[in-house]
């Protein structure tokens, strides 16, 4: 196996580190689990610990079918001590919802869409570290996936793109004071972050598609070997632990913007598929740029080039993640 190449390539969107701001994300959706069975429920149908989350904590976590291919991706949060908020994209909100109610059975819990009476807004930047510091009364809290209370609703930092972020879940008219004390950030912008960020959210397009490493979920925390069963568990297991796990997410960069799900070629071998794209956002106004986070071939890194689309499609640039990624090249593996 090829490793990494140690000098990546720029990342064409890096002048967002000094970016800061406030912006309403309508691509997520909100679930609510309620009851006294509402924790452990979920504890059995998703990939992290459930039952152990506090109201320090966030998780993220993947809900996988019985072959172990994420069906979606959720940010869990305790808002009570009977209620979970799961955050979840919107285009997959009503399928998620279905499939899980199927299996509460004689669960005391109860599960339904409160995307009607909350939102989900994004806060980046030092400005917002700094709101959020006057807010609580106390920095909050550095490490991702820790959570705080905050007007009428809650929130939750995120892995960081550069710079620090959060999601924030409440109701609109709370919302609307974040958005007046903060300035304005686009949609596109956050979408990057979240990608240099190196965590592709499963949205309608790439539902079914992939087992939680092809995307780095137990290196994001996303992934809880040791908790108990779930749908698809055995073979999530299997995975990370009987042999070398062959495909991974990558950074990537082109002139032209992918879409989710579309398919990756590689030079060396351009008769079949070596990967497909999880997630994109433009860089730039113009849109002549592009970032992708998609699942490749391990061996398909490091040599020949890589295509969108098909083998003479336009050319990909492999760029750094932000954390280290074991199968490559060990303590070698170049982060951002």
């Amino acid at each position: 196996m090829n490793d990494v190449p140690k000098a990546l390539p720029q990342d064409p969107s890096r002048h967002d580190h000094a970016l800061g701001g406030v912006c309403r994300l309508p691509f997520w959706g909100v679930m609510q689990a309620s009851g006294a069975d509402a924790a452990s429920f979920l504890h059995g149908q998703l990939s992290n610990d459930v039952n152990r989350l506090d109201a320090r904590q966030a998780r993220l976590a993947g809900y996988c079918n019985a072959q172990g291919r994420m069906l979606a991706s959720l940010i869990v949060a305790r808002r009570d001590a009977d209620t979970i908020w799961l955050l979840c994209a919107a285009d997959l909100l009503p399928a998620t919802l279905k499939r899980l109610s199927m299996f509460v059975l004689r669960a005391k819990a109860k599960l339904s869409d409160v995307s009607g009476g909350l939102v989900v807004v994004g806060l980046a930047g030092e400005a917002a570290q700094t709101h959020l510091g006057r807010a609580l009364g106390h920095a909050p809290a550095a490490e991702a996936w820790s959570r705080h209370d905050l007007d009428s609703g809650l929130v939750v930092r995120l892995p960081d793109a550069g710079l620090p972020r959060w999601l924030w879940v409440g109701p609109a008219d709370a919302a609307a004071a974040l958005e007046g004390a903060l300035p304005a950030l686009s949609t596109t912008t956050w979408e990057r972050l979240d990608i240099r960020a190196g965590v592709a959210p499963v949205q309608a397009a790439t539902s079914g598609l992939f087992v939680p490493q092809m995307l780095n979920y137990e290196l994001v925390g996303g992934v809880d070997f040791k908790k108990g069963c779930y749908p698809g568990q055995e073979i999530v297991a299997r995975s990370q632990y009987l042999g070398k796990l062959k495909r991974r997410a990558f950074l990537l960069a082109g002139a032209t913007q992918p879409k989710p799900g579309q398919e990756i070629y590689w030079s060396e071998d351009p008769e079949q598929p070596a990967g497909q794209v999880a997630a994109s956002a433009p860089v730039g106004a113009d849109g002549d740029a592009a970032l992708a986070l998609a699942e490749l071939k391990i061996g398909a890194v490091g040599t020949g080039t890589l295509h969108l689309g098909s083998a003479q499609g336009p050319t990909l640039t492999l760029l750094a993640l932000p954390y280290a990624v074991p199968q490559l090249a060990g303590d070698a593996t170049p982060t951002a």
